[in-house]
This record gives structure tokens, C-alpha cells and sequence, in this order.
């Protein structure tokens, strides 16, 4: 069978709310799937109760946005409990930087002429942890742009002239939180870190490992299937588990599919899975 362990909810950035992700988990068929939330644990409880109706075995996580230069780094993390714990701890301080974050954004935005005020925004996340996906939303809703995809790469995106940054965790601090919170980190989406040469990656996966990384998500959806066989083998070669998953946003993200992405050719086995939770701390 198949698992999915990168996906959001209506708690960040998806449009779904954590019991419908999880019934959606169901109907396609997965054994596990976890929630990944940015910078959250909110939609933990929700899920794991659906989970529990159902039988499907649900991970709790979260995805954390890290330092990083020149590209972006984001790391996944599994296991981890909506309880007291280092990172569990940290989090509320990352959550009130993007509080900060979007106001700021929202600021700059009417700047640059888009009316959007952040009561707005804050209504489009519905009570969840705000991100760009929402200011997108409501861009694309008052017709300033087509689809979420246009205002990213023209105004959102990084360097963009509506991008403002905010406060993240080093990769090492970020992998050091976890391991202490009982968790397991991957490091998500590898291509966004802005390496051109299998060296670079070499370099990085092998600077991580040694922190502590466990898993990379080598079986992703925008990823070809040779892409992914490639990432995988790059992954092993530095003792780490070749992870996946769909980074299901909901309608935020049209087209792609929980558990088997886009065109229904994304099938990570469950014994990703098995293999991350060998390493569990």
C-alpha cells in the first residue's frame, strides 16, 4: 500500500479541513498520511480522531521554512505531538513572527496599489495559521490576478516586489528541536534549494545528515519518475531515507491529488514509513 506523508490542511495553507483531508487519505486508498502543517499542530486532534473512526494510521507533523541561501529550505516534521515539548514550544514563537510577517505584507501590498486589508486575509484561512496562499487567494478573488500560481511568481514569490521575510530556525536548530521532541525530520522538496550540481546537493545532504536529518522526499509530484529514482539514490548514498509525499494544499493547489499527485503517478510504498520510524529518537 501506499503512504503520504506531506500534506495541509485548512489549520495553514490547504483548503481542506484535517477530518476531510484524512477521509480523502481513506478514499484513495492510503495506509498512513500525515499532517504537515506550516509552523502548527492545531489540526492534529481533529485528525487523529477521524483517523481513529476510520483505521487509517494517521503521523502527526508539521513543515517548518529554515535559513537558507541561495534557494529556500523546508524541512518536514513526523511525529510530533500537539503536546508540551522544545520544538512543540517553539513553534508559538514562529507563529507569532508570521503574525507580524502578514501584517507587514499586507502593508507593502497596498503600497504597491492592491487593495486587500489583512481582516481579509484573516477571513480566507478561516482561523488557521495565515501564509501567502491566503494573501493569494484574495488577490486572485478581487481579479488582480488569474490563478494563486500568477501572483506568487509576479508579486508573492521571493524577490518578488510584495515578498517580506521573517524570523526561521537554522537547519541545525530546526533537526536538533525535533530529535529532543521525539520526532523525525525530512528535508522536503530538495529543488527549491537552489543547487544546480549534484556536488551541492552532496555537500548539503551530507552537512544535514551529520546534524541529524533522517529522510529526504525524494518521491514527489513534480518531480519525473527518473528525477525521483535519482533523488532516491543520491538520498542512500548518505545513509538517509528517500521519503515522499504529495504537499496536498487542497484547492490551493489545482490538479494535484492526496497520495498519488498529479496524473496519478505518485505511489510512495509504506515502508517509507517503516524506515523513518526505525529512526524515531
Amino acid at each position: 500500500m501506499a503512504v503520504d506523508l506531506h500534506a495541509h490542511t485548512r489549520e495553514s495553507d490547504g483548503s481542506d479541513e484535517p477530518k476531510e483531508l484524512v477521509e480523502k487519505a481513506v478514499a484513495a486508498g492510503l495506509s498512513a498520511v500525515a499532517i504537515t502543517d506550516h509552523d502548527t499542530l492545531t489540526g492534529i486532534r481533529q485528525a487523529q480522531q477521524a483517523a481513529d473512526r476510520s483505521g487509517i494510521r494517521l503521523v502527526p507533523g508539521v513543515e517548518l521554512s529554515l535559513q537558507w541561501s541561495p534557494g529556500t529550505m523546508h524541512m518536514v516534521v513526523l511525529w510530533l505531538r500537539p503536546e508540551p515539548g522544545p520544538l512543540q514550544d517553539e513553534l508559538a514563537r514562529l507563529q507569532a513572527s508570521r503574525a507580524d510577517r502578514n501584517e507587514r505584507m499586507v502593508s507593502r501590498l497596498a503600497e504597491l496599489g492592491f487593495d486587500i486589508s489583512l481582516e481579509e486575509v484573516l477571513a480566507e484561512a478561516g482561523g488557521g495559521v495565515v501564509g501567502r496562499p491566503h494573501l493569494a487567494a484574495v488577490l486572485v478573488g478581487k481579479g488582480y490576478f488569474p490563478d494563486p500560481s500568477a501572483a506568487f511568481t509576479e508579486l508573492l514569490g521571493a524577490g518578488r516586489p510584495g515578498y517580506l521575510g521573517r524570523e526561521r530556525l537554522t537547519p541545525e536548530q530546526a533537526i536538533s528541536l525535533a530529535r529532543r521532541s521525539g520526532a523525525v525530520t525530512v528535508l522536503a522538496h530538495p529543488h527549491t534549494l537552489g543547487h544546480d550540481r549534484a556536488e551541492e546537493f552532496a555537500a548539503t545532504f551530507e552537512r544535514l545528515q551529520a546534524a541529524g536529518l533522517v529522510g529526504v522526499e525524494c518521491f514527489y509530484p513534480e518531480y519525473p519518475p527518473e528525477q525521483r529514482l535519482d533523488f532516491a539514490r543520491e538520498t542512500r548514498r548518505f545513509n538517509l531515507v528517500p521519503s515522499g509525499g504529495s504537499d496536498y494544499h487542497g484547492n490551493y493547489k489545482a490538479g494535484l491529488r492526496l497520495g498519488t499527485g498529479r496524473e496519478n503517478n505518485l505511489h510512495v510504498p509504506d515502508h517509507v514509513l517503516e524506515e523513518l520510524e526505525a529512526a524515531r529518537p
